[in-house]
């Protein structure tokens, strides 16, 4: 049995789907608040195996802990954006994990969590490492998804990307393609615990690169707007984004400038057999609906 959160976002819907197709047991989490109203497409009848189990979890309220894991093998675990204090939320829920007896953990980690305090996701690999290696750790790059997510208004509105990232590049990474290791090592323990996993596309490219991608590919033309730090924080505020939400996103975009994100890696193909997708296969592939609302907009 394994428990999956953020089991309707990018990475965490097509876990559900890997397992499901393999006839693996789990059970997948929803807010209390919206414990009946699981996504259609998480419970897709046309998908081999049983339906999963939905339980009401929420990492803000701990009373919710000891039932979603109870009598789970395996957890894989991802941190909401809204939550940037981990200490007091993913944390404990670790503790609890493993106190019932959870045996492996996948945690969706970012490149250079390891080193980096200041970026929520490194108190909680510090604390899997403290304990017995019954966790594998995946150091994704920047989600190829976040052209269809976080920048999607901007792209919308106003044509342009607007991050602080300077000149940086960075390797984008299919949120799918982190779903299947996620599911390799939810499967096949014995031979990812205790190991860190740094999970990029197969190019780095800069965001003017990026923009022109989107331009080809929705017909209308996306620039590349490079944002200060502050201006960023304020955009992000208008946005109505919650302070520490604005401070994280803020930081991961901000660190974009000092090249980790740009570094290639060979480890998501080898351990797949098949090279990562790049972020022009994802564009061409993925979210036609979406790419027919941005030409409408």
């Amino acid at each position: 049995m394994i428990f999956v959160t953020g089991a309707t976002g990018h990475v965490g819907s097509h876990v559900v789907r890997l397992l499901k197709l393999r006839g693996v047991r789990m059970r997948v989490s929803v807010r209390p608040s919206g414990a009946g109203e699981i996504s259609k497409s998480l419970l897709a009848t046309d998908l081999l195996g049983s339906e999963p189990e939905v339980v009401a979890f929420d990492f803000l309220d701990p009373t919710t802990y000891h039932r979603a894991v109870a009598g789970c093998d395996a957890v894989f675990l991802l941190r909401p954006p809204a939550i940037a204090n981990t200490r007091d939320t993913l944390i404990p829920f670790l503790d609890v994990a493993r106190a019932q007896g959870v045996r492996q953990v996948v945690f969706v980690s970012v490149m250079g969590a390891e080193s980096n305090p200041l970026v929520p996701h490194h108190a909680v690999e510090k604390h899997l490492k403290s304990g017995p290696a019954s966790w594998t750790i995946l150091r994704s790059g920047f989600f190829a998804q976040n052209f269809i997510d976080a920048y999607r208004e901007d792209i919308c509105r106003d044509n342009r990307i607007y991050v602080p990232a300077g000149a940086a590049k960075v390797a984008f990474i299919d949120t799918h393609d982190i779903a299947e290791v996620a599911v390799t090592a939810l499967l096949h323990v014995e031979l990812h615990q205790g190991q860190a996993h740094a999970l990029t596309g197969p190019q780095a490219l800069s965001f003017a690169a990026a923009a022109a991608l989107l331009s080809t590919e929705l017909d209308r033309h996306i620039t590349y707007e490079p944002a200060s730090v502050l201006g960023y924080m304020r955009h992000l505020q208008q946005r109505g984004l919650p302070a520490k939400q604005n401070l994280v996103q803020t930081l991961l975009h901000a660190g974009l400038r000092f090249g980790q994100a740009g570094k290639v890696t060979n480890c998501l193909s080898d351990l797949l057999g098949r090279p990562a997708s790049t972020l022009a296969e994802f564009m061409q592939r993925e979210h036609l609906e979406w790419k027919q609302n941005l030409r409408a907009a």
